[in-house]
């Protein structure tokens, strides 16, 4: 199962409503996606890594999880300063930076940083389940709600297969290499792979039905929203309405 690393914890945030944390990740995210003054950005930056100290995470998770988004930006770095038009600013042997390359970096950089680091301290803090309850409960349509809950119950059951899939084709003396083998094996690999899928969730269907499923889950417990909830979402929209008057007034 997808490991939820950051839901055991007594801090503010933990204790703050599903509900209230979906709906400020949601607009953190969107509002910082779209911003690309730096004068809105570092303080985005700033109020997301105040979100990980109040929830308290374990800072060499949060690291880890940090390197893994950044080693993606480390290409990025490698490639868009020097191919993206402007001013140039410096040059490695043939290649040429430029300002507006670089400019596009470090937005990027700060723009995922601060988002991942919110949602690490908004999202990963609740369970899979109770992010489900929270998104119906926000109207999300039902349908993809139950979809997200069916990725997650069986994402893991799909890579087990594959690595099973994996396993028969290395027994078998596959070695992959640059060659119409090597893709045509993979294509049947993938294709073998959708197969089962479908067949497990036929058979999934029918084992709901059985078991009497009509189209809902029901809930045997309920939200409830504190006046607590309610001062410290006011508090987070507040920061967030900042970063919107300074980005776009």
């Amino acid at each position: 199962m997808i490991e939820e690393a950051f839901i055991n914890g007594d801090s503010i945030i933990h204790r703050l409503d599903p509900r209230v944390k979906t709906i400020i990740a949601f607009l953190f995210s969107i509002v910082v996606a779209t911003s690309d003054r730096f004068v809105a950005l570092i303080p985005a930056i700033f109020l997301s890594v105040s979100f990980i100290c109040i929830a308290r995470l374990p800072l060499k998770k949060v690291c880890l999880r940090l390197l893994l988004v950044n080693g993606l930006i480390l290409f990025l770095w490698v490639f868009l300063p020097f191919t993206y038009q402007g001013r140039p600013l410096f040059g490695i042997g043939p290649l040429v930076a430029t300002r507006e390359g670089i400019f596009h970096s470090t937005l990027i950089t700060i723009k995922s940083n601060a988002i991942i680091l919110a949602l690490m301290s908004l999202v990963a803090t609740m369970s899979i389940f109770s992010l489900g309850r929270a998104m119906r409960n926000l109207y999300v349509p039902a349908r993809i709600v139950y979809l997200f809950f069916f990725t997650y119950r069986y994402i893991h059951v799909i890579h087990m297969e594959y690595l099973r899939l994996m396993k028969a084709i290395k027994i078998r003396g596959f070695r992959p290499s640059t060659n119409m083998h090597t893709y045509r094996t993979y294509a049947y690999l993938v294709g073998m792979l959708l197969v089962k899928s479908h067949d497990r969730a036929e058979r999934v269907q029918s084992a709901m039905l059985c078991r009497g499923f009509k189209g809902k889950f029901y809930e045997l417990s309920e939200f409830s929203f504190k006046f607590s909830d309610l001062i410290i979402m006011l508090l987070m929209l507040l920061a967030i309405t900042i970063i919107v008057l300074l980005q776009w007034c």
